[in-house]
């Protein structure tokens, strides 16, 4: 139980300092790294969420693993768990996770976005992330009424903090060794 500790501690450090970096940055108008802090929140989430999927010896053998700075194994023994095993698990239980995640994942890696103050990413993404990431900001978050990059920045903070308090109640669940989904994120 001591290793499901250290793991929420570790957790909720790095979301602790994903939000005050988030207000930092929304203040100095930097979009490439409000994206890139909202990626990392996801990725602890998407982690959480895949943990809670596992049986419980699976589970801990995971959370050893992370708390000693070792990579997540298949059960297998052959090869790592990946990202998007990870991502698409998310995605069966939070429908939009992929589409943030993936966009997110352009402001981490050099991309084309990352031209955002000269050209638009969002005509860039395929329309069903586009629409994905809209429809959920706008359902959840109560905007943007456009659906250009300017728009949706003013949303990040409130998208981080959604995701935060739902990384929050996850962890609980891990904590409590059960998976309970929260209503939507």
């Amino acid at each position: 139980m001591e290793a499901v500790a250290v793991f929420a501690r570790q957790i909720l450090s790095r979301s602790s300092d994903h939000k005050r970096a988030m207000q930092v940055l929304a203040t100095a108008n930097i979009p490439s790294q409000m994206m890139a802090i909202l990626r990392q929140e996801l990725d602890s989430m998407v982690r959480v969420i895949y943990l809670l999927s596992q049986e419980p010896a699976r589970r801990t053998i995971l959370i050893e693993a992370s708390v000693n700075g070792q990579q997540w194994m298949q059960s297998s023994g052959r090869g790592r768990v990946t990202d998007r095993e990870m991502v698409e698990l998310a995605q069966q239980l939070q429908g939009w996770a992929r589409s943030v995640y993936t966009f997110g994942c352009a402001f981490i890696h050099l991309s084309n976005l990352h031209d955002y103050n000269d050209r638009d990413p969002m005509p860039q993404l395929p329309a069903e992330e586009r629409e994905a990431i809209l429809n959920h900001c706008r359902h959840y978050h109560g905007g943007p009424v456009g659906s250009a990059f300017i728009d949706l920045l003013p949303y990040l903070p409130r998208v981080l903090e959604k995701v935060s308090g739902n990384l929050a109640y996850y962890l609980e669940q891990l904590h409590d060794g059960g998976f309970h989904r929260p209503d939507e994120i």
